[in-house]
């Protein structure tokens, strides 16, 4: 579904030498209604969102296999594709049946059936099923085959939300707070957010951790919000993966073992692309924070990072370049990735100063290389 963004400024001080990032806000989704609003579709079905592609990893190539291991003069000897062929495997569990109810409107709708999907949820969600309830608002408040109507989502996520549907809570939760500044209704988002959270919602989990983030700034809120960031990270969230290893990381006297998984949930979220982690894990191998130093493993996730457009990344990649820290040493490379996160509107005065250094050619070949990067030729 949507993750809609809700964010309260949380920022963690990192170990690391070079920068780190605050904690970013997340997700949301969606409710249930009785009777509601007529609903005019639109004249033509939206196109699936692309699903994200997780971030690559770096490895080390494995060890060479030791003296010994292998004949002198040819491979390894063991079983040969054919003795493999010949071998009998073990039958194939029987598959059983799918004796539960299928949704065909939520089917529909993860085809990109837009229409189709409203055309089957709305008769369900007047009729009071929170869960076709919370299709009908996402379908609205995304404008996805019909005719975009918050107003009309909203009326769907609150009923979704009475009917206790999770998803519906969270997203309800999340529009009562970007639309109302009653005390009252941040009151109700806040009870809903908990709810959503504590019924398994991962979204809510992740968001309800922020909201004690912002109720209670420093340590004892982080404390407080520590266990909904656990179930968060569990259930895939990259945000509260990010959050758990600054966690881990920073706050004093928690178990060894948590502490240890610092780096673990910092390259999950890495790996599923949220560029703030593939920065924060470059500085931290560069640095060796919360592990073992790899300078070239380090290089990779801050060239990951500042090739997908982080400006600070850029920076500290500059900076790898001018050392040699992880890669040969290049200054008209640096000066390049300078250009970049100096365009993006950050500038680095000790970096200002090397470029001043450079010759014109090599000042104009950095120049160059950043106008092609752009461009993408």
């Amino acid at each position: 579904m949507i993750r809609a963004v809700f964010s309260h400024a949380c920022r963690i001080a990192p170990l690391a030498l070079l920068a780190t990032v605050a904690l970013a806000a997340v997700p949301a989704a969606a409710e249930t209604a009785k009777k509601g609003p007529a609903v005019t579709a639109g004249e033509a079905n939206a196109k699936a969102k692309d699903a994200q592609q997780p971030a690559a990893t770096f490895e080390k190539p494995a060890d060479k296999p030791a003296d010994g291991d292998t004949p002198a003069d040819g491979p390894s000897s063991g079983l040969t594709v054919l003795d493999r062929m010949g071998a009998d495997l073990p039958d194939l569990p029987a598959e059983k049946p799918f004796t539960g109810k299928v949704d065909e409107a939520y089917g529909a709708f993860q085809r990109g059936r837009y229409l189709t999907a409203m055309d089957l949820a709305l008769p369900r969600a007047q009729l009071g099923d929170p869960a076709a309830q919370t299709l009908v608002a996402e379908i609205l408040d995304r404008g996805l085959g019909v005719k975009r109507d918050r107003d009309q989502a909203m009326f769907w996520y609150q009923q979704a939300a009475n009917g206790g549907d999770p998803t519906g809570m969270f997203k309800y939760a999340v529009l009562l707070m970007e639309r109302s500044r009653s005390k009252d209704d941040r009151k109700k988002a806040d009870e809903l957010m908990k709810k959503s959270a504590e019924l398994g919602n991962p979204s809510a989990q992740f968001n309800y951790a922020q909201v004690l983030v912002a109720d209670s700034p420093g340590e004892k809120g982080l404390r407080e919000a520590l266990p909904y960031y656990e179930k968060s990270a569990e259930q895939g969230i990259a945000d509260a993966q990010y959050a758990l290893s600054q966690i881990y990381a920073n706050i004093p006297d928690l178990p060894e073992a948590k502490r240890k998984r610092a780096r673990e949930w910092l390259l999950r979220a890495a790996r599923a692309g949220y560029d703030t982690a593939q920065l924060d894990l470059g500085m931290w191998l560069v640095n060796g924070t919360a592990g073992e130093r790899d300078y070239d493993a380090g290089f990779n996730w801050l060239k990951r990072a500042a090739e997908g457009g982080n400006a600070v990344a850029q920076s500290k990649l500059a900076q790898l370049y001018i050392h040699g820290i992880g890669t040969k040493s290049d200054p008209v490379e640096a000066a390049k990735w300078f250009v970049l996160a100096r365009r993006a509107g950050l500038n680095d005065p000790s970096l200002e100063d090397f470029y001043l250094g450079l010759n014109d050619q090599q000042q104009k070949a950095a120049v160059d290389a950043a106008n092609k990067y752009r461009s993408g030729s």
